[in-house]
């Protein structure tokens, strides 16, 4: 199943719910525009590279257009489109007032130098400068970018434009970036997490814990939960699953991360196949690396009674129809990685003031933020008698259809 063919199963599971009439849904699920441009640019040996840019608006009846760019081979029109929509409810979900976009080039950054990126980057901007705007649509980092492609892409964009820094989130800090912006998402998962296991019971200090992926989210959500007490027992990337029944030292876990750039070569844990993480014998399970990882081949050995979904798309629908009839809680994506969006929409404001924020006040509102959401997707789920992401989804859609309405477009 593609990405968007998986993120409109749920979107339909919910519009049941709301009783959607169909030219209504077809409304609210057709991208306002999709642009793909030619990215060339000139290698460090002096050659011409050229790859695809994408960029798909989704939807910008509540507001801009909010998303990240993404640099990977595996990128493609149908996971943008997948991911922009996603964007439209995750943001409706936490109530900021954007809409959804996302984008990004098909490419391999390891295969380049920073140069290269740097130039590449440019080369995008000038294909997509005109579509993109603080009023507009504001991208942000995604995998394979930092807040040095987006000081570029800034760069880049008020060469045509003139100075305005809100034009994209996720800067450096010195750049107008917002403070707390690099660990939001990670944080997001963290508080989300404590909730989840608080509404369900159980007690943090005893949940066994494991996170799939080890980047920017997954690391800052284990740094936060390790604080809040609870035992990680494994943690993967790329290289492998390192576990530790008797729970990971985290601080030395991140040291390592910080010195070789991977867990590669961590030996204070018991390295196993990467895969294996998923089905290890934990309480919670945080996978927060690609989508599409718990499937119809996997889902049956998922030990996992909470599965807190920092990843996109990481459960494709069949496994979750599975995971439902096994009474496993599923915290959907749309929710629990909403921290980013949400320190991005700080951001903007604080750029669209001209006055910075503290850090207190950053942590203080995303957790104000993310609690308030997840206590109305809980409320929501309990109402209807409905598992938690088609509450999210009735949640968010409710909120786009009845923007939709009053801006006149009824069904």
């Amino acid at each position: 199943m593609k990405a968007s063919q998986a993120t409109e199963f749920y979107f339909q599971q919910a519009a049941e719910q709301l009783g959607l009439t169909d030219s209504m849904r077809k409304l609210l699920l057709t991208p306002k525009r999709e642009v793909i441009v030619q990215v060339a640019f000139e290698t460090d040996t002096g050659e011409v590279q050229t790859h695809l840019g994408y960029r798909v608006q989704h939807n910008n009846s509540r507001g801009p257009m909010k998303g990240g760019l993404r640099y990977h081979p595996e990128v493609d029109i149908d996971e943008v489109r997948s991911l922009a929509s996603l964007m439209t409810w995750k943001t409706a979900v936490v109530n900021i007032p954007y809409g959804g976009a996302k984008g990004g080039i098909s490419v391999d950054p390891k295969s380049l130098s920073r140069k290269e990126i740097e130039r590449m980057t440019r080369a995008f901007v000038d294909g997509i400068h005109d579509i993109i705007g603080p009023d507009t649509d504001i991208p942000a980092p995604d995998m394979g970018t930092s807040f040095e492609e987006m000081s570029w892409i800034r760069n880049q964009w008020e060469k045509y434009h003139g100075f305005n820094p809100a034009v994209i989130t996720g800067k450096p800090v010195e750049e107008y970036g917002a403070k707390g912006r690099e660990e939001a998402t990670g944080r997001g998962v963290g508080i989300l997490t404590l909730k989840s296991l608080k509404r369900m019971g159980m007690r943090a200090e005893s949940c066994r814990t494991a996170i799939q992926g080890f980047g920017n989210v997954g690391s800052h959500a284990a740094k936060f939960l390790h604080e809040a007490t609870l035992p990680i027992v494994a943690v993967s990337d790329i290289s492998g699953c390192y576990y530790n029944p008797d729970g990971l030292d985290i601080p030395a876990v991140l040291r390592h991360l910080l010195d070789r750039g991977s867990l590669n070569g961590y030996r204070a844990a018991e390295l196993l196949p990467a895969d294996d993480l998923l089905t290890l014998d934990v309480d919670v399970l945080i996978p927060a690396a690609l989508g599409g990882v718990i499937h119809e081949g996997n889902v049956d050995k998922i030990k996992a009674k909470l599965i807190i979904e920092a990843a996109n798309g990481p459960t494709l629908p069949s496994a979750d129809a599975a995971l439902r009839e096994a009474g496993v809680t599923v915290l959907p994506d749309i929710l629990v990685n909403a921290g980013g969006v949400t320190v991005s929409y700080f951001e903007w404001v604080q750029n669209r003031q001209h006055y910075r924020w503290s850090l207190d006040r950053v942590r203080q509102e995303l957790d104000r933020t993310l609690s308030d959401a997840f206590e109305q997707v809980w409320q929501e789920s309990v109402a209807r008698e409905i598992d938690l992401r088609t509450a999210a989804f009735v949640l968010a859609i409710a909120r786009v259809k009845r923007a939709t309405e009053l801006a006149g477009l009824t069904s």
